[in-house]
């Protein structure tokens, strides 16, 4: 007798989930599935277990948060401890999310990040919040005063200064291709400040596929990437030298958004046609691709991720 089959929507949901921005955190996975029940003492567990490691607290705590039943468990978890850091932290956050998702206001949702600001003082996540908000919503200083906010807590923060790239690469999208664009200072400034062994030394790499978005939008650049000179200059050559040198030396396998700089570098590397290079990262990534930068400028993330994989693996 062959085997029942696995139960309806649920296998298949998961089969057909190529992107889970959990990444490869196991303990992060599990504590996500508790708190869809409504066990929000798996969250709080797992965010005390963590403690101030802070790019691995504010990578927690914002895929918890986008789930779209977190805030009501949040509030529940208040409730039971109403000095709790942490469950103010995981609310504020959640309401940032909905106000993305425009289920909540902007106001409110940044009310409470500075209410988990003052009762984490030594926190950067409730200003990574911030900072996610202010990144659609807020002026231009906002966003700066957001961003230096986490930095004084924690400056090599992995993903503030993501954000920061992708802000400003989106100014002046409409002049066309400009080697002197300020983004590109900010990435090598954030690099060179770093610690040798920081993955913000990828970051530079992260700076030219997101100025590319926005050139490719704006129909400066192919909305093919492989098209595109961009990636086959001599300064994107460099820079995409020196990351792959420093992933050669310093890998950082336990860095919890290590596989989100894998897929911009093995997408930078697709694209300069170094598909040797390419395949010995996507091996790296395994079934962990991001949509981000596959997605660029406009593009299904799913196909795109397969056909460049399949074909870097093939050549190699």
């Amino acid at each position: 007798m062959s085997p029942p089959p696995p139960p309806l929507g649920r296998g298949r949901r998961r089969a057909a989930q190529t992107f889970d921005e959990a990444l490869d955190d196991t303990e992060l996975i599990a504590a996500r599935a508790a708190l869809a029940q409504g066990r929000w003492q798996s969250a709080r567990s797992l965010l005390v277990h963590t403690g101030d490691d802070w790019d691995r607290r504010g990578h927690r705590v914002t895929v918890l948060a986008k789930e779209p039943y977190t805030a009501a468990w949040a509030r529940e978890w208040l409730l039971a401890e109403p000095e709790s850091a942490d469950a103010l932290v995981l609310l504020a956050l959640a309401r940032v999310h909905r106000a993305l998702r425009g289920k909540d206001k902007a106001v409110p949702a940044r009310e409470a990040c500075r209410q988990a600001a003052v009762r984490a003082p030594a926190d950067p996540t409730p200003w990574l919040g911030l900072l996610i908000l202010e990144r659609s919503f807020g002026a231009e200083e906002e966003v700066v005063r957001a961003y230096e906010e986490v930095r004084g807590r924690h400056a090599d923060h992995h993903h503030a200064h993501h954000l920061m790239v992708a802000r400003l690469a989106e100014r002046r999208g409409d002049t066309g291709p400009d080697p002197l664009h300020e983004v590109y200072d900010f990435a090598n400034w954030a690099a060179e400040q770093a610690p040798a062994d920081s993955p913000l030394a990828v970051l530079p790499v992260i700076a030219h596929a997101e100025r590319y978005r926005v050139l490719a939008a704006a129909g400066h650049e192919p909305a093919d990437p492989d098209a595109s000179g961009h990636w086959t200059g001599r300064r994107a050559r460099l820079v995409m030298k020196a990351a792959f040198d420093w992933w050669l030396e310093w890998e950082q396998d336990g860095h919890p958004r290590r596989l989100i700089d894998l897929n911009f570098l093995a997408h930078a590397k697709y694209c300069e046609g170094r598909g040797a290079e390419a395949a010995a990262l996507f091996h790296r990534i395994g079934d962990h691709a991001t949509p981000a930068p596959w997605s660029y400028p406009d593009r299904d993330p799913r196909s795109a991720f397969r056909a460049a994989r399949a074909d870097a693996l093939g050549t190699a």
